[in-house]
C-alpha cells in the first residue's frame, strides 16, 4: 500500500515537470528564485567556459543537481537536438495540472485549444490569459504546440502565473466536465461572443489555426459563437480571438 502511494506521489510530481533547453534560457532560469528546479542536464562534450561557466555557477550557488549524459542523450530529454545548445533543465511548474483537476472547480472561464501549432500564437494566448479573466488554459499532449523556450519568449514571463491543465486530447477533457457550457468559436457562427450568458462553468474552444475545431471536439460543444467583423474582415488570428475572450465581462 505505501509503495502504491508512492508511486502516485512520484507520478504526480513528474507530471508538473517541464524540461526547458538552450543556454540563455537555462540561465534565466535560474537566475529567477521564484521557479522551482528539479535538475539540470548537460552534454558531457560541452567545453566549461562561457555561458556554460555561468550555469555551473548557478547550479553551485542554489545547490542544484547536474547530470551528464551524451549528446545524443540529451537530445532525447531535449526533444530538440538542433536548439538545445547541450543544456536542458527541468522546472516544476506549480501551475501545469492535470485536466482531471478542474472537476473540482466550483466555476471556471476556460479556453481550451484545439491544434494550436504555433509556439507563438501558445505564448499570447497564455499571456493575454494571464492578464484577463480567464481561469486557466486547457491545452492537449496530442498535435498541440509544447510548452517550450519559444512559448516563453511570447508568453513575457506569464507562462507561470496561470493554470494551464494537460491532457491527452481535448474532447478527452471535455468528456469529464459536467454541467458545462462548451462555446467553439467560428467565423460561420450565427451568435456573437456579446451574446453569451454567463455561467458558473464555461469553456470557450479555439482551434488549430487553418483548420479550425476538430470533428470529434466539436461534438462536445453546445453552441457556436463569432466575433462581429466589419469592413469585410473574415477572421482573426487566435491569439487576437483569446484577448478578446480573456477580457469579456
Amino acid at each position: 500500500m505505501q509503495d502504491s502511494q508512492e508511486y502516485l506521489d512520484k507520478k504526480s510530481y513528474f507530471e508538473n515537470v517541464i524540461t526547458l533547453y538552450g543556454r540563455n534560457v537555462v540561465i534565466e532560469v535560474l537566475q529567477d528564485d521564484t521557479i522551482d528546479i528539479h535538475k539540470i542536464h548537460m552534454a558531457d562534450s560541452n567545453k566549461t567556459d562561457g555561458a556554460v561557466a555561468t550555469i555551473l555557477s548557478l547550479a553551485k550557488k542554489r545547490n542544484l543537481e547536474v547530470t551528464y549524459h551524451s549528446k545524443h542523450a540529451l537530445s532525447r530529454i531535449s526533444k530538440n537536438a538542433k536548439q538545445d545548445q547541450g543544456v536542458a533543465i527541468d522546472i516544476i511548474a506549480r501551475t501545469y495540472k492535470n485536466a482531471n483537476e478542474i472537476t473540482k472547480l466550483d466555476s471556471f472561464r476556460l479556453i481550451a485549444l484545439d491544434g494550436i501549432q504555433n509556439p507563438q500564437n501558445l505564448g499570447m494566448i497564455i499571456r493575454s490569459c494571464a492578464a484577463g479573466t480567464i481561469d486557466g488554459i486547457i491545452l492537449p499532449k496530442k498535435n498541440s504546440a509544447k510548452i517550450s523556450p519559444l512559448v516563453i519568449k511570447a508568453s513575457a514571463g506569464t507562462l507561470f502565473k496561470l493554470p494551464i491543465y494537460f491532457c491527452n486530447t481535448i474532447d478527452e477533457a471535455l468528456k469529464t466536465l459536467s454541467d458545462t457550457k462548451v462555446y467553439m468559436l467560428s467565423s460561420h457562427a450565427k451568435h456573437s461572443i456579446y451574446d453569451v450568458v454567463p455561467h458558473a462553468k464555461t469553456v470557450f474552444v479555439l482551434g488549430n489555426e487553418s483548420e479550425g475545431v476538430s470533428a470529434e471536439v466539436e461534438a462536445f460543444c453546445n453552441d457556436t459563437l463569432s466575433i462581429p467583423m466589419n469592413r469585410g474582415v473574415e477572421s482573426l488570428n487566435v491569439a487576437v480571438t483569446a484577448s478578446l475572450l480573456a477580457f469579456m465581462k
